[in-house]
């Protein structure tokens, strides 16, 4: 019987069996996933204390939603915390009621299905055992270094202790997620099974009392040397492997969670404040202020589109180069049917061989899911799923006249209430649309490359596009786990039209004299996930000069040396040269090559080099949003952020602007 009768409880339930197993049961009040708020911790305490009262033979946590166990702690009260103190006092309060979780004598156990994330992991690792449910949703994770923080809830204690140290600080430097096989493959769950059987597993084991896995013996003599010298050299390997890929300067939450289990045990609340690994550094810090922030953008994005009942079964994609190879190959991966036209059967090979690697990368070689994949992947030289099809989308090179004729085309093919969607990356879709007998069906939903990578999508408004073709665009891009950002027509749009004056001025550099090694070294420096001369060189140099007018602006010349280059053939990446030189797929830069020669260092980087590329993309995310080609400052953040991999840390272009006290007076 349940005992919340007797409690004045909101978000938990208690259940006891006649055995003398109890059910406890997390269910956020007026909410669909279940978060850690001050108010669900707090309860938490009362909780406790009922079990403390009258201990159970054993307990049993789970989550009552229908999907998911914990996303972790209350995002939106953290946003609010005002002050060092009280970020200290949030971090006692989770360590706190976790200890005493983990020290009760009855045995506990997470039943874990669905997302388990953050302080929910953190609640899951104070129990003593992990049941975890084989479904594809079921995700473990600490990301809480995705927000500039660290998981100081016994995270750093108590992952480490299940998974080992160095496991624990790769998952926690990540914030990458493990699926359910894979948590127990890793020791962080003591047993996976299905949904069916999830109950009675749990409660043999809960009951059974067994002693909580142990590790391997070597394992676990790998561990007490940990104790030692060895703990100083499994740290600094994870320094390395964080400043591999970021600063300390601008995102010393990673540093910090190696420093917090080297020296103080995983303990953060014993780091002394003047520390840069303390609570107060971290939760104060800029970095951690603006990842929350773009964390909020991202639950934006993901908000438009949520109310399209539009569930499309069939897309119908034209054109098999990259492009369009990989957006059908995504649509496949999301169970859509998906019919791939282009000239001919041989055209269309390569798209299926691409996305057959792209599925056995996600399905982790799992053949019969490949197989299934792509069965629902299917050629059509002659383009009869046209005429299916719940969205078609056109993915063929820049030419208006071609994609003018491909479009009556269409028309008269689709299925009334067909989606008509254009990847055109520089056209205005007005200029696509008149060739429509209803120009109000066309919209643009514009990809990125790579397309499997990269989470946003523009979805495309034209002078004549109707609201329920936005609506069902909006739709399908949340269907296939993408972001939608709605853009007006523009060249450009938003990305492409602040990219392209960045990368122009880039090359401007280089035409100047400044090595590309130094021009890009300066922009990585920034945060900048690739540099703008080794963009241009992933994007094509030729591709660079036929959008290159178009996007940065009546009266820009491309570089003498970058026509030069085109002219040779010499198209980056996919000819094995452009600025730089390729092999394998990856740029070869000239201190590599020196260095292999003569030990020849990496070129200067003048000062203020960053801040002058940069300068022509914050003026052109300035005029998108003075244009109205995006909503407001913040979508513009939000679009440059996730289209470009513009530095996370600063919050996004306008934000950067407006923390340096440049803004304009712009709407938003």
């Amino acid at each position: 019987m349940s005992e919340n009768m007797q409690h004045d409880w909101k978000h938990w339930r208690l259940r006891r069996e006649d055995g003398g197993l109890a059910w406890l049961e997390l269910d956020k009040a007026d909410a669909s996933t279940n978060v850690l708020s001050a108010e669900v911790m707090t309860e938490f305490g009362r909780v406790l204390d009922a079990l403390d009262a009258a201990p159970p033979k054993a307990l049993v946590i789970a989550s009552a939603k229908p999907a998911g166990f914990i996303a972790g702690a209350d995002i939106e009260e953290f946003s609010r915390i005002a002050s060092p103190a009280a970020a200290r006092a949030l971090v006692e309060r989770g360590w706190g009621l976790f200890n005493r979780l983990a020290a009760v004598r009855y045995p506990t156990l997470a039943l874990i299905r669905g997302h388990c994330m953050g302080g929910g992991l953190e609640l899951a690792l104070a129990c003593r055992y992990r049941l975890v449910v084989d479904e594809p949703g079921t995700r473990l994770a600490l990301p809480e270094v995705m927000l500039g923080i660290v998981p100081a809830w016994g995270g750093m204690l108590r992952l480490p202790q299940a998974v080992g140290p160095a496991t624990a600080l790769d998952l926690m430097l990540t914030g990458k997620a493990v699926d359910a096989r894979k948590a127990k493959r890793i020791g962080l769950a003591d047993d996976c099974v299905p949904a069916r059987v999830m109950e009675s597993a749990a409660r043999i084991m809960a009951l059974a009392a067994a002693p909580a896995r142990r590790p391997p013996l070597q394992e676990r003599l790998l561990r007490l040397a940990m104790n030692g010298p060895l703990r100083r050299v499994v740290a600094d390997k994870a320094r390395k492997q964080a400043a591999a890929k970021v600063s300390r300067e601008h995102y010393p939450a990673p540093f910090a969670i190696v420093d917090i289990w080297e020296k103080h045990g995983g303990n953060a609340l014993a780091v002394p404040a003047g520390d840069p690994a303390s609570l107060e550094a971290i939760f104060d810090s800029p970095t951690a202020k603006n990842l929350v922030r773009v964390f909020f953008l991202q639950e934006r994005l993901k908000a438009f589109g949520k109310e399209s009942d539009f569930a499309p079964r069939h897309v119908h994609v034209v054109g098999a180069g990259v492009m369009g190879g990989d957006i059908a190959a995504v649509c496949a991966l999301r169970g859509m049917k998906v019919t791939l036209q282009d000239q001919s059967v041989e055209r269309i090979a390569p798209a299926i061989q691409r996305a057959a690697r792209l599925f056995e990368r996600r399905h982790k070689g799992d053949a019969r899911q490949v197989r299934f994949t792509l069965d629902r992947l299917i050629a059509d030289p002659e383009g009869h799923g046209a005429a299916r099809a719940d969205v078609i989308i056109e993915a063929i090179f820049e030419d208006l006249a071609v994609k003018r004729s491909l479009f009556a085309e269409l028309e008269r093919r689709a299925r009334p209430e067909a989606v008509l969607a254009t990847n055109t990356s520089s056209l205005r879709l007005e200029d696509i649309a008149s060739a429509l007998q209803d120009p109000s069906r066309l919209v643009g939903i514009h990809f990125f490359n790579p397309v499997p990578m990269l989470p946003l999508v523009e979805v495309v408004e034209g002078e004549a596009t109707s609201a329920e073709v936005l609506r069902r665009a909006t739709g399908f891009v949340r269907r296939i786990d993408k972001l939608p950002l709605p853009v007006k027509s523009a060249p450009g749009f938003l990305v492409n039209a602040v990219l392209g004056p960045y990368m122009l001025e880039a090359l401007r550099c280089v035409e100047e004299g400044i090595a590309p090694e130094a021009v890009d070294a300066a922009l990585t420096a920034f945060g900048m996930p690739m540099g703008p001369v080794e963009l241009v060189d992933t994007v094509g140099l030729d591709i660079a000069v036929a959008a290159g007018k178009a996007l940065a602006g009546s009266g820009a010349e491309p570089p003498a040396r970058l026509l030069k280059l085109v002219a040779a053939g010499k198209l980056g990446r996919k000819s094995g040269e452009g600025y730089y030189r390729w092999q394998d797929g990856k740029v070869v830069k000239a201190a590599a090559e020196g260095g292999k020669r003569a030990g020849a260092p990496a070129p200067a980087v003048p000062a203020g080099l960053a801040e002058r590329v940069l300068a022509p993309l914050l003026a052109a995310t300035e005029r998108c949003v003075r244009e109205g080609v995006v909503g407001d400052t913040d979508l513009a953040d939000a679009g440059v952020i996730f289209g470009t991999g513009f530095a996370p840390h600063t919050g996004g272009p306008l934000n950067l602007l407006a923390m340096r006290g440049k803004a304009s007076a712009l709407p938003g």
